[in-house]
Order: C-alpha cells, then sequence, then structure tokens
C-alpha cells in the first residue's frame, strides 16, 4: 500500500495501517488465529529468527528492511499480534523533509551546519515521531568520505551514504547463550577506524559506552533517545546511566560535555511529524539542564523558552542559541 509506515495484526479479523496520520482500519481478514500466527512464523524465518513455543517473541529485519516484531500466545492475549514499521526504500534528503513539513527550512539549515560541523547530536521523541527517519537523512549528509559505524539493535537506520557499516546485537539462543549487546558493540565499534559513531537507540546501559565515545575524541556521532520533550532528556539520561552504575551527576557531566545538541520530535494529534525544538545541554546548579536553542513558536515543545517572539519562519530563538551559533562558528 504506497504511503504505509506500518503494518499491524491484531487479530484474523483486526488489520491496521498507518500511512503517516494514525491508525486505520483496513477490510483485509485472516481466516482464523492459526493463519495469524502461520503469517508470523513464517516472517520471522524470512528474518533468519526463531518463532515457537520456546520463544513466543520476535524482534528482527526482514529482507526488504522492514522491522518485524511478532508475539505468540499466551504471551500474546488470544491471538499472535504482528507489528510492522516499514523502511522506505529510498532515504528521504533534507529537501524532502522541508517539503513535507517535518522541518521548517530555518531548522534545516542549522541541522546541516550541525553535522558538517562534527557536532554529536541526541534526536529524541517518542514511539513514531520520526526519529529514524530523520537519523538517517541527517547521516546521509556526511561526508563521503568518512566511514560510519551504526549499531543497533534491529537494522533500521537507512542512510544515503557510500560507506556505512553496520553491526546488529545478537539475543540469546534457547539454550540461553551467544548473546552480543549494545554495550559490546559499541565498544568493538571503537576498533574498527569510525569517523562516526552512531546507535540507533539508546535504551539501556550502553549510554555509559557511547558517553565514553563522545567524551573520549569520537565527535560527530548521533544517538536516538525515547523522550516526551526535550526537557525530559536529563531525567532519561539519568536513568539510564543508572542501568550502567553510573551516578547522576557522572551522567549529567558525561552527557554535557558529550552532546552538543538535542533534536526534539513530535507527532501531532493530526499524525504529522515536526522538528519543534533545537536545544543545548549545560550543567547546573541542580545537574543537567536543557537550554532551548530553537524552537517551533505556535505549539512547539520549547514554546517560547527563550522569553523571544517567534520570528517570520515561527521559531523562536532561545537561551541556547550562542552555543549553537559558536558551534557552527558563527559566534
Amino acid at each position: 500500500m504506497p504511503g504505509v509506515t506500518d503494518v499491524l495484526v491484531n487479530g484474523p479479523g483486526e488489520v491496521w495501517v498507518d500511512r503517516g496520520l494514525g491508525c486505520e482500519r483496513t477490510p483485509i481478514t485472516f481466516p482464523g488465529p492459526d493463519a495469524v500466527r502461520a503469517l508470523a512464523v513464517r516472517l520471522a524465518a524470512a528474518a533468519g529468527r526463531r518463532l515457537d513455543d520456546a520463544a513466543p517473541t520476535c524482534d528482527a529485519r526482514l529482507p526488504d528492511g522492514s522491522r518485524l516484531h511478532a508475539v505468540l500466545p499466551p504471551v500474546a492475549d488470544g491471538c499472535t499480534v504482528i507489528s510492522i514499521r516499514r523502511v522506505r526504500g529510498e532515504p528521504f534528503a533534507l529537501d524532502d523533509l522541508v517539503a513535507a513539513g517535518m522541518l521548517a527550512p530555518a531548522v534545516a539549515e542549522v541541522l546541516a551546519a550541525l553535522v558538517r560541523s562534527r557536532a554529536s547530536v541526541l534526536v529524541t521523541g517518542g514511539t513514531g515521531a520520526g526519529k529514524t527517519t530523520l537519523a538517517s537523512t541527517l547521516l546521509g549528509l556526511v561526508d563521503a568520505r568518512e566511514r560510519i559505524v551504526i549499531v543497533e539493535e534491529v537494522g533500521e537506520l537507512n542512510p544515503a551514504h557510500p560507506h556505512v557499516v553496520r553491526l546488529v546485537e545478537r539475543r540469546v539462543n534457547v539454550e540461553g547463550a551467544g548473546a552480543v549487546g549494545l554495550e559490546r558493540l559499541v565498544r568493538e565499534s571503537l576498533r574498527m577506524r569510525p569517523d562516526r559513531i552512531v546507535l540507533g537507540e539508546c535504551r539501556g546501559a550502553e549510554l555509559r559506552e557511547v558517553l565514553t565515545a563522545y567524551n573520549t575524541g569520537h565527535r560527530g556521532g548521533l544517538t536516538t533517545l525515547h523522550a516526551n520533550s526535550a526537557a525530559d532528556v536529563p531525567a532519561r539520561l539519568a536513568a539510564l546511566g543508572a542501568l550502567a552504575g553510573l551516578t547522576d551527576l557522572a551522567t549529567h557531566r558525561l552527557a554535557a560535555a558529550g552532546f552538543d545538541a538535542v533534536v526534539h520530535v513530535e507527532r501531532g494529534a493530526s499524525g504529522a511529524r515536526r522538528v519543534v525544538e533545537v536545544a543545548v545541554l549545560a550543567l547546573g546548579a541542580r545537574g543537567l539542564v536543557v537550554r532551548s536553542a530553537l524552537a517551533d513558536g505556535v505549539g512547539g515543545a520549547g514554546g517560547g523558552a527563550g522569553g523571544g517572539a517567534p520570528d517570520g519562519s515561527g521559531l523562536v530563538r532561545g537561551p541556547g542559541w550562542g552555543r549553537i551559533s559558536e558551534l557552527l562558528g558563527h559566534g
């Protein structure tokens, strides 16, 4: 189906799709629960994964690049549940995101300049907000002479770049052995002559390895993180740092020094995705603070964080703009 980003199967008569404007039910049906299970098992096999009573969940990448998640009963109540996140065959260019309304032209210019200046960027947002789309597009702006090493739980990032190496987490087998986690993969990436180290999604103790890398000369990296707003980033980082045995203070110091900019993406009530804030991290009296640099002046996450008024583009410059200007060589 053209324009479909997600396919969701909740049962024999419940198949939903998302074309970018929220979920909508389709007339597609299956003969019964066994047919849904059979489809899930076939998809898992196509991705090289096992899905059965001994391994009732599967998170994998399909041959076309789409991300598959499937859960069998009784873990899924009543019927097998299938979720497929489709990956666009051709990555978006920055101009495509501007044309789609995801980026204001002024924000696009700032993000492109951050990539060129080798700033380390943290892309944040909720599930389905467009973090992966934006991250892939930004990585496509990296100089073709640079080597990008991407570490992911499941391969999703698809940058238009000629020199990309991808490391994908391996989970334990049915005997409980053989796992290769994201923490180890980030450490391995340091030995692969990377120009840019990218963590597709930070959700655990691997944060420590990424922060260590970004604080020891590996600049220009990119990481995505689930967060409801840019202002929530310090709490999210502290929680993940605790999983790695870091104190809040240690996490905050490493993050303030390691990440040059935070780019927050939101999905509005209409389903439209948009970058609503660019911010910087700094250490304050009570720990890590977020200073808005550029925010959507109409309903954006940063709102009027800088106390200014929206300019002609509808954007507000906040107290973090000076730091962004320095990074871009304007200050």
